[in-house]
């Protein structure tokens, strides 16, 4: 083949190939949270992690956990690790919301923003995601929604990295006007904001010209949206699904979050399973039922693929940490065995790839971050370490 030839093919597909490594640089190469807790501003309280936390052992304590249809070794594997872990972290993902969520009158807004800033900012340590939800970008909310963002992020200046979760959007143009309010709360209080949209609206999973407007949304935000989070009852609402069958396992949401999924893809935002609002609280009886619901949804999107999802009690905490800790034990040995087959170059019975080594890595990463795994028993397992397996999921060093 003459040079020429392959001179003119490489001159015609570089600008593809940027364009490509811009728009799709690859998965996120951090950590992220199992859940994201929404408190409304009017309800957060001094010591609000740590209650939390507590209110979940008490819950636990008091009802005692119900057959999820674990195996009854897994179970006593979990149990100590998720009572740990409610005790030192039980919330990962902090979301305060002045949305739906919040219950206040509107003449007191201000001060309940201005309040729940300062309790969090007086709490010694933040849980390591946190954030607030805003009001949505409509005309009537636009511009309250954007003041109560400003009194929240102002009361926890320089604190670090923040999420700002952007719900019921409905055009890609919403997405691009938002970004240079971001830019002018980042700099007035010394702030980091990453970016999630909130799926609640069909408009933003097929536009009017009939194509997937998520995927546009996505990037109209230039790299700085970091999640598309599925929001469970306003959506199956605006679809006409009634009540008693609006859930996160519904075909309608399947349809929703399998695109959100597509759209994400190689771009390092996550798809983020939504809600529900069937709450552990009450008799044993009842609380078993929500219990072994919420169990049984958690499984379910963690076989999926959505790594995360909505807590909205304390209480669904007992089930979160127990669904998805028995999830990646139950990984261990099989994702540890084939790994190590295949840094150790041996054939087996089933023949890995890069891409499936790269799954592999992060599924016990995920396993080690939240705390299901050990880093001594997964290099047990593995044969590696945790700088080796984060170098084949394409993660930094730690």
């Amino acid at each position: 083949m003459e040079e020429a030839v392959l001179a003119e093919l490489d001159r015609a597909l570089e600008p593809v190939d940027a364009a490509r490594a811009a728009a799709y640089p690859g998965e996120a190469p951090t950590r992220q949270p199992v859940h994201t807790c929404y408190v409304p501003a009017d309800a957060v309280v001094p010591g609000l992690v740590g209650s939390w936390g507590e209110q979940a052992l008490a819950a636990l304590d008091e009802h005692g956990l119900p057959d999820l249809g674990l195996p009854g070794e897994l179970v006593e594997q979990v149990l100590p690790r998720v009572r740990a872990k409610l005790a030192a972290e039980p919330v990962e993902d902090l979301r305060v919301d002045s949305e739906d969520g919040y219950r206040g009158p509107p003449d007191r807004e201000d001060d309940d923003v201005a309040r729940a800033a300062a309790v969090l900012a007086a709490e010694p340590g933040l849980p390591p995601f946190w954030g607030t939800r805003a009001k949505s970008l409509e005309g009537p909310t636009r511009r309250r929604g954007v003041r109560s963002l400003d009194l929240f992020l102002g009361g926890l200046a320089g604190r670090g990295r923040a999420v700002v979760t952007l719900p019921k959007v409905t055009a890609v143009e919403q997405v691009a006007a938002f970004l240079p309010v971001l830019d002018a709360l980042e700099q007035a209080h010394g702030l980091a904001l990453d970016l999630e949209l909130q799926v609640e609206t069909p408009q933003a999973v097929l536009g009017a010209d009939g194509a997937a407007t998520l995927a546009a949304m996505l990037h109209a935000g230039r790299g700085r949206v970091t999640g598309l989070h599925y929001g469970t009852y306003d959506y199956s609402a605006s679809l006409g699904i009634s009540a008693a069958h609006q859930a996160s396992d519904h075909p309608a949401a399947d349809h929703a979050k399998a695109t959100m999924q597509v759209a994400v893809a190689g771009t390092g935002a996550r798809a983020v399973d939504g809600s529900t609002n069937v709450l552990p609280v009450g008799e044993r009886a009842a609380v078993h039922a929500a219990w072994r619901l919420h169990a049984g949804l958690v499984r379910r999107a963690l076989e999926r693929g959505f790594y995360q999802g909505w807590d909205l009690h304390p209480a669904q905490l007992v089930t979160r940490y127990t669904a998805t800790y028995a999830f990646f034990r139950a990984a261990l040995p099989a994702a540890g065995a084939r790994l190590a087959a295949y840094t150790a170059r041996v054939d087996g019975g089933v023949l890995d790839e890069p891409a499936t080594a790269r799954a592999l890595a992060g599924v016990l990463l995920r396993g080690l971050d939240c705390g299901a795994l050990d880093a001594a028993e997964v290099a047990a397992a593995a044969g590696v370490g945790r700088a080796a397996l984060d170098a084949l999921a394409g993660r930094p060093p730690r």
